[in-house]
């Protein structure tokens, strides 16, 4: 399997994780507001600081985003590109967003594909500071009790990562039991969940969010993303018992690559590393006494 070396050393730990119960819900993001504080507004509003939005078309101006990139320096494995800021309103195609706090403050993490005013089909890193709701649109929602994306450095990538912690419970109405996850680089995303599903006597789980990096792609239909940049985000998954019994994840997913290149499909289980994250919710939907 493919892997690429850090800057720094493995932490023993490679899937960070935290436990807690959440609630699925949706609610409209309000126009003329930044798309961070539109975000935080409608978790507020139900009860919740953290969690996961699905976005399925939308409309956003200004707009600034990046795209990934090779590192100038040799300090990160990867790094991203220069701001780009397309004039007029932005189209969303479909995105996942990561909903915490960084330096004390709320903060997102979101990867997403759009069209822009000129035409052009893209994809990449939304900017939190620099990006506005220009019209309204409804998103589906997961919001988590008992666990709080914060982002904090991560020695080994050398970048100041999402990832869960425990919180102090706000007490919303929640409705499902549910792992707030980060997962480490240099292992299969569709093995890692399959593991700790396995681990945690979880038999069938739905996905919720889904914002990282894969070192390229392997499609289930054989195409590949030999690139080994990207910026990924879930359009839907889950994890469930196979014909014979055995744990498997399905992750349809849309990237882009940094010499810009778009794709998306259901990724191949067993050949698809993390680049340098992959961050999500698990919502248990069946479960046994544990393994």
């Amino acid at each position: 399997m493919r892997s690429i070396d850090q800057p720094g050393p493995p932490t023993p730990e490679r899937i960070q994780w935290v436990e807690g119960w959440g609630r699925a819900f949706t609610f409209t993001l309000q126009a003329g507001l930044p798309l961070l504080e539109a975000a935080r507004r409608g978790f507020a509003a139900a009860g919740f600081s953290s969690g996961t939005l699905n976005i399925r078309g939308g409309a956003l101006g200004p707009f600034a985003y990046v795209m990934p990139a090779l590192s100038k320096t040799g300090a990160n494995a990867a790094f991203y590109s220069d701001v780009f800021r397309p004039v007029g309103v932005t189209r969303l195609k479909m995105g996942a967003m990561t909903l915490g706090a960084r330096d004390g403050a709320p903060f997102f993490h979101c990867h997403a594909l759009w069209s822009e005013a000129c035409g052009r089909s893209n994809g990449g890193h939304v900017l939190p500071e620099e990006t506005v709701v220009a019209e309204p649109f409804e998103v589906a929602a997961f919001g988590i009790d008992g666990a709080l994306f914060v982002a904090e450095p991560d020695p080994e990538t050398n970048f100041k990562l999402f990832g869960p912690i425990p919180s102090v419970t706000a007490s919303p109405k929640t409705t499902s039991r549910a792992f707030a996850l980060r997962l480490r680089p240099n292992q299969d995303f569709a093995s890692a969940l399959e593991g700790f599903c396995r681990q945690h006597g979880i038999f069938r789980a739905r996905i919720h969010g889904g914002v990282g990096s894969t070192i390229g792609a392997q499609f289930t239909d054989g195409r590949s993303v030999v690139p080994f940049a990207t910026e990924l985000a879930i359009r839907s998954g889950s994890v469930t018992q196979g014909a014979g019994g055995s744990l498997e994840a399905e992750l349809d997913v849309a990237l882009v690559e940094y010499l810009g290149g778009l794709a998306e499909g259901r990724l191949l289980r067993g050949d698809n590393p993390v680049l340098m994250t992959m961050e999500l919710v698990l919502e248990v939907l069946d479960e046994g006494r544990g393994s």
